[in-house]
């Protein structure tokens, strides 16, 4: 498997990019100083500014370059390569504009907390006074997702700038770094000087006498919720606090849409919060405390006309065991220890469960038969990207006892991330088969990225759910109070007249591609896409709405 995010030791990042003696460019020095801090995947859609940084790659052929055809996959793809390895892809964006196409996706990567270092071109220095066609605030622009931002000012000092950068990055906790660098920045010749060291500063221990508060509460006798997020889903943290439960009786749940989620297997099982407002509350009704384990506070995704917007019931107590920055996989083992000292972690937290048996389904294709069917399929080790939305309300629960696979969510809502994530999962790990689990309506923002699977080989098996409707806006609509909407607003929330063609598209872009109609041609063309290398899309024709 490949090794959680925080379960690494985080680098140093020491750095001398030039041989004595050599002179280079700019860009050459950067691509240099990334690859040396082992950021040596660079998704990428330049443009003018960039070129520099594009004719330098075959001076550094460490680096992988992977072209996307529109921003969004290229923030997508970082942000899915940053959840499977722990360490940050660099993204290459032209100017202020491509930086804006990328955003939803890094406002998706923000939320996860995945490492990520953005290089943005920007115009040469003396140019910008110009106020050209393509000149914006790149800053302003950058500061609604990024952790850190710098423009570099000089050639010189473009290497020590990066290794900033990539520190940054790593954090703890992980997040997005932003490097603006101006075209003669980039063209410029190097004095050959190192970059300066910058380590990446520590994971923080989570004090004793906070390990001791959280054991009284769960030692008190009334209902304790612990909340798990982030860290906390990867196997030894899932084992830690089913541990704490077992020994207490407080209850788990996993944030609504975690970052990436181990399951399946031996692991224990774990019920994620409900999306629904109103389930949450149900869910969380008689708890009197909440522990937030590298988890928020539960909060409702909008607001509802006579419905709370924080979903814990009154007199409740919000606690925090450990959050970002924090070391949590060892909170929750502190935490267990406490409460059963003869627990270890080696053994701790392991349920000996029969392996389910996955009957194929049969019949019509339906949200049900859809979920049942990539339960019978899905292979050990599987990374499955999700942004099925409402289509794959049955997903969870039956593949909760499938072979042990990652499950990877929509962290920020901005819809449009499963095919680029998707993507960046399968470079960043190479040796696990991908499924992508995605919704048609959303599947449309970045469609782009099979193009990308099909230049790089990719392993990734993608399910359209097509069912010819942006179905949850269909629900909000009712929900926020607006009524059932008549045809003119019915017709803003159809995706017909014309029906979008997924097995056309994806073939256009060189992804084989099936339509399944039933539930047995559902397993049948995922088993063969699951068998045969590179991508593959099926289309999966559900009823109209919510399928």
């Amino acid at each position: 498997m490949t090794p959680a995010p925080g379960d690494e030791t985080p680098p140093v990042v020491a750095l001398s990019p030039n041989e004595p003696g050599t002179s280079m460019t700019g860009a050459r020095s950067l691509i240099r100083t990334l690859v040396h801090a082992k950021v040596d995947v660079c998704f990428a859609n330049p443009g003018t500014s960039e070129m520099h940084f594009v004719a330098a790659l075959d001076a550094v052929p460490e680096m992988r370059a992977v072209l996307a055809l529109f921003e969004g996959v290229v923030t997508g793809a970082a942000d899915g390569y940053g959840r499977m390895t722990g360490r940050p892809a660099a993204t290459l964006l032209h100017l202020g504009p491509g930086l804006g196409n990328g955003i939803a996706n890094l406002h998706n990567a923000r939320r996860a907390r995945t490492p990520i270092v953005n290089i943005v071109g920007e115009h040469a220095i003396y140019h910008q006074r110009f106020d050209a066609p393509l000149q914006s605030d790149i800053v302003a622009l950058a500061s609604n997702v990024s952790k850190w931002i710098r423009v570099c000012a000089s050639s010189d000092d473009l290497a020590a700038d990066a290794t900033d950068a990539v520190a940054a990055a790593m954090g703890p906790p992980g997040g997005i770094a932003t490097l603006v660098v101006p075209a003669d920045v980039s063209w410029g010749t190097v004095a050959g000087r190192a970059a300066r060291r910058r380590p990446v500063p520590p994971i923080g221990s989570v004090p004793a006498d906070t390990i001791e508060s959280m054991r009284k509460v769960v030692a008190s006798g009334e209902p304790v919720v612990i909340l798990l997020g982030g860290r906390a889903l990867r196997e030894r943290g899932l084992r830690a606090a089913t541990t704490i439960a077992g020994a207490t009786g407080a209850t788990l749940f996993a944030e609504t849409f975690p970052a990436r989620l181990e399951r399946g297997g031996d692991l224990p099982p774990i019920e994620r919060l409900a999306y629904l407002g109103e389930m949450a509350i149900g869910q969380l009704t008689s708890a009197r405390h909440i522990i937030l384990v590298d988890a928020a506070a539960p909060v409702s995704f909008f607001a509802y006309p006579g419905q709370p917007s924080e979903l814990w019931p009154t007199g409740c107590e919000l606690h925090a065991l450990a959050g970002p920055g924090h070391d949590v996989t060892g909170a929750l083992e502190a935490l267990a220890a406490s409460v059963r000292p003869s627990w270890s972690s080696a053994r701790g937290g392991t349920s000996v469960r029969p392996a389910p048996s996955f009957a194929r389904p049969t019949g019509p294709l339906t949200s049900e038969s859809l979920a049942a069917a990539i339960a019978c399929v899905l292979p050990e080790g599987a990374v499955v990207v999700d942004e099925s939305n409402t289509a794959g309300v049955f997903l969870s629960g039956a593949t909760e006892g499938a072979p042990r696979h990652d499950w990877l969510c929509n962290t920020g809502g901005a819809i449009g991330q499963g095919l680029p994530v998707a993507t960046g999962a399968a470079i960043g790990a190479p040796d696990r088969p991908v499924i992508c689990i995605q919704a048609d309506g959303s599947a449309m923002y970045t469609l782009q990225a099979l193009w990308t699977q099909a230049r790089e080989g990719l392993d990734v098996t993608t399910v359209i759910l097509s069912n010819r409707a942006y179905a949850i806006l269909n629900l909000e609509l009712a929900r926020v109070g607006a009524g059932a909407g008549g045809p003119l607003a019915r017709r803003l929330l159809e995706l017909s007249s014309p029906d979008l063609d997924f097995v056309a598209l994806a073939q256009g872009m060189g992804v084989p591609a099936a339509r399944a109609t039933t539930a047995e041609e559902l397993v049948v063309h995922l088993e063969r896409a699951l068998h045969e290398p590179g991508p593959h899309l099926v289309e999966a024709v559900l009823p109209i709405g919510f399928g």
